[in-house]
């Protein structure tokens, strides 16, 4: 089955299109076909397409709205020039998975959109107003261009977590006023979080059952995720996306009375407050020079990186003071997974996140971290007790997976599953 992955943001469309096929010895050969990225919406959007067989494009379109950005990518990929010669139609697309960040307490696994659950989709919309309606968007757009007959299956950032047990997921608040508004931690980035404890667990020949690690996911957006026995038992990012790790431009865990002082003082509202925390924050806040950390790595090393080294410190301690943490929680594991654009490709900023972990059996091994840039790498030193990994995390693949389960199971649902049994193309 040729899948289409969706990521839709309100300005930027991220999709892949990936080739799953399941076989009679229970292995599924899967095959990454095309990828692209539609940004900046509107009559001047940045185009960008890269075929498996070698065709590429980069170009400026008209793309002013979502069907317009779904029609254009089924263009490219439906076209003789992309390359992929089983798609020629857009009838050759077998379904669509779209990622969601948030899918409340209602939706705890990959489920098959019809009317009813797109209805309820768009109640979420509170719980993520940045994040949700344009996934709707997406969506409804993907049916009006396929048909409304084209299976569409939602994969939610938070379902992971949906196993983090009530005294973890509680906020010390009144307890009628948090049930009452649904205030307690969700958590997002599972759909990462999931793939990569897979992926330990079949490059390990560990049992999924049996898989205790403690997942890092550091890019723009950041978080930890605590595993045990294969599933999310507390995880930083909270009630929305700004708890938790320091972020590109998103503060993490903040003592909420500075919102009080920065109101009164500043004569900021709760609106300007909380755009403040999550777009202004962070490693941009702190280093008053940029959200990337490939920037504030360079110019840390130079004799005016006094702001950037602070940035990156404050990166690296709130990171590792969540691991210890989460070995306190978990009662120790066998490892440290890094994920996320800044967890494969950056080996300073892994060492000095694990630099003082000696004391919970963690030594890394120098060349072997400086070697694992954008790549799978046990980074650990010989004899050390506490594992650590680099594993490039894959959610489009991921959802192109349960995608498929989900049409296979006749409740519209995830099947029980991780990502054992694939075979890469």
């Amino acid at each position: 089955m040729n899948v289409l992955v969706l990521n839709c943001g309100s300005a930027t469309i991220k999709f892949q299109i990936l080739a799953i096929e399941e076989r009679a010895d229970l292995k599924r050969r899967e095959c990454w076909l095309a990828r692209g990225m539609i940004d900046r919406l509107g009559p001047e959007a940045l185009v960008v397409f890269e075929g498996a067989g070698g065709a590429a494009h980069r170009g400026v379109a008209s793309v002013p709205d979502h069907r317009a950005a779904v029609e254009h990518i089924l263009g490219l990929v439906c076209s003789p020039a992309s390359g992929i010669p089983d798609i020629t139609k857009m009838a050759d697309i077998g379904a669509v998975g779209h990622r969601v960040v948030h899918g409340g307490s209602r939706f705890t696994q990959s489920t098959l959109v019809d009317d009813d659950v797109l209805t309820a989709l768009e109640a979420l919309g509170e719980l993520a107003p940045l994040h949700n309606p344009p996934a709707v968007s997406g969506i409804r757009a993907s049916r009006e261009v396929l048909g409304p007959k084209a299976p569409m299956v939602a994969v939610f950032d938070t379902a992971f977590h949906y196993t983090i047990p009530e005294h973890a997921h509680s906020y010390a608040i009144p307890h009628d006023m948090a049930r009452r508004y649904g205030l307690r931690k969700y958590g997002f980035h599972g759909t990462s979080h999931r793939y990569v404890t897979g992926r330990y667990a079949e490059i390990n020949g560990t049992p999924g059952d049996q898989v205790n690690i403690i997942t890092l996911h550091l890019g723009n957006g950041a978080s930890a995720t605590a595993i045990k026995g294969g599933r999310s038992v507390d995880t930083s990012m909270g009630f929305t996306p700004l708890e938790g790790l320091v972020m590109g431009t998103r503060s993490g865990d903040l003592d909420p009375a500075i919102l009080e002082v920065l109101s009164q003082r500043e004569g900021l509202s709760v609106e300007q407050l909380l755009t403040m925390l999550n777009t202004a924050s962070g490693l941009l806040g702190l280093s008053g020079l940029s959200a990337d950390m490939r920037t504030l790595l360079e110019a840390a090393a130079g004799p005016d990186g006094r702001q950037a080294r602070l940035a990156i410190d404050v990166f690296c301690y709130r990171a590792r003071k969540y691991i210890g943490a989460y070995l306190a929680a978990l009662g120790g594991a066998d490892a440290i997974v890094f994920t996320g654009g800044i967890g494969e490709n950056a080996p300073a900023v892994r060492a000095q996140i694990c630099a003082g972990l000696e004391w919970c059996g963690l030594t890394l091994d120098v060349a072997r971290n400086a070697a694992a840039v954008g790549r799978e790498a046990r980074i650990n030193a010989e004899g050390s007790r506490l594992h650590a990994w680099v594993i490039p995390t894959d959610e489009e693949l991921l959802i192109a997976r349960d995608t498929v389960r989900c049409l296979a199971d006749g409740s519209g649902r995830q099947t029980a599953g991780g990502g054992e049994g694939a075979e890469n193309v």
